[in-house]
């Protein structure tokens, strides 16, 4: 099973930019540790991406049509502001978990809508850098239950 990390604007700059905010954990020591954890599930690869462009993050979650089996998404900024990236989620129904490290519902009003919420199979907000691991024991949940559905109708 493979599953696509995509980070968006100002992810990178974890660890440095509003550390009060955002905590202290490097972009880098969180997929680290999610590496750590994908070796408790054989058989799990995981692949990450930053970009702070827009047009790359449509790119990557396209290019996971065919070769992902789901999305581990913090899309950052765009997720308040970008139907391309909501479009391009819809377009390849694979199944996506949404994360935020802060809870976007205690921040400023403008970041209380999410555009890509409604196509996403599910939202994870506000424990920080553990929030990445909630991500991940969703989306693998959410993984098992295809596989078993399609073997069932296979059957």
């Amino acid at each position: 099973m493979k599953i696509m990390v995509i980070q968006g604007p100002n992810i990178n700059m974890l660890g440095l930019r509003e550390t009060a905010i955002y905590g202290p954990m490097k972009m880098e020591e969180i997929h680290e540790q999610m590496k750590i954890a994908a070796t408790q599930q054989p058989g799990l690869e995981l692949e990450f991406f930053q970009s702070n462009f827009e047009g790359e993050i449509v790119d990557k979650i396209q290019e996971c049509l065919g070769t992902a089996d789901g999305i581990i998404l913090n899309a950052a900024a765009y997720t308040h502001t970008s139907v391309a990236i909501r479009d391009a989620i819809a377009a390849v129904n694979l199944p996506v978990i949404e994360v935020h490290i802060t809870n976007v519902h205690r921040r400023e009003e403008f970041r209380h809508k999410s555009l890509i919420a409604p196509v996403c199979a599910g939202s994870i907000i506000g424990f920080g850098a553990f929030s990445y691991h909630l991500a991940l024991m969703g989306i693998l949940q959410i993984c098992d239950q295809i596989a078993k559905l399609k073997a069932n109708a296979n059957q």
